[in-house]
């Protein structure tokens, strides 16, 4: 693997659209202006793993060009693997995940393997930032990937508060056409008919989870929200999913 000149950043990419999707192609190309670029992703596409980690099978990597490595595992694997595994010498700069195939925003992103990859950069203590193209047909991933660029720069700049990640939704526009970048809040989704049910041509019943990707609540503020009005939304993450008023209510119980 070929090493830039000391004091030069050192970023992981990872993804959960698989090693051979364009975004993370698209997304490693636009870090390369930055600093030195590791990918360390799955050999497939592992969309909606959430923060799975793989414990009950052995992990297979291969590297597949220099700097490149497939790994048959989740992206929460691949991250932990880049940091622990492949580069446990190397001091990383940073973590960054997509640029995804749709977007990651409001309850979704409990179930978003890509935003998963950037918490357990974060578990690990690396700032990390999530991407996602908030599309689900005709992919143009350069006005993202510009934008990465600038967040990047940003944290770099100014770093991450503790233990907070990004997560960051791009609306498919021309950059033209994007009305400007909004700091957001999770939104709320409506699932509605979140269940298909089919029949096959055998006739047995099979179910597709599914429904309406972006109806939502009208949460003021919310990631979903700015998407809609043609902004780009950046939404800090906190590991610590505590609820604390909800703390001083249990107190209260009679245990």
């Amino acid at each position: 693997m070929k090493r830039n000149a000391p004091g030069t950043p050192l970023i992981v990419v990872s993804n959960d659209d698989g090693i051979r999707s364009p975004g993370i192609k698209a997304l490693a190309s636009a870090m390369s202006g930055i600093g030195e670029v590791v990918v360390v992703a799955p050999d497939r596409e592992r969309s909606a793993a959430g923060h799975s980690l793989s414990l009950s099978h052995p992990l297979r990597v291969e590297e597949t060009s220099p700097g490149w490595y497939s790994v048959d595992g989740t992206p929460t694997d691949c991250v932990n693997l880049a940091v622990n595994g492949i580069l446990r010498r190397r001091q990383i700069t940073l973590v960054v995940s997509g640029i995804n195939k749709g977007a990651n925003m409001g309850d979704d992103i409990t179930y978003s393997g890509t935003v998963a990859a950037a918490l357990e950069g974060t578990l690990l203590g690396i700032p990390s930032i999530a991407f996602s193209l908030a599309t689900w047909e005709r992919y143009d991933f350069e006005v993202a990937a510009s934008f990465a660029v600038k967040v990047v720069r940003n944290v770099l700049v100014h770093g991450l508060p503790k233990d907070t990640l990004l997560n960051v939704n791009v609306p498919p526009l021309p950059e033209s056409e994007i009305n400007g970048i909004r700091v957001t809040q999770m939104g709320k989704r409506i699932y509605g008919d979140a269940i298909v049910r089919k029949r096959d041509p055998r006739g047995r019943h099979y179910y597709w989870i599914g429904g309406d990707k972006l109806a939502h609540e009208g949460v003021p503020g919310s990631d979903l929200e700015a998407l809609e009005a043609g902004f780009i939304s950046v939404t800090p993450l906190h590991l610590d999913m505590t609820h604390y008023d909800s703390m001083k209510a249990l107190r209260r119980w009679k245990w």
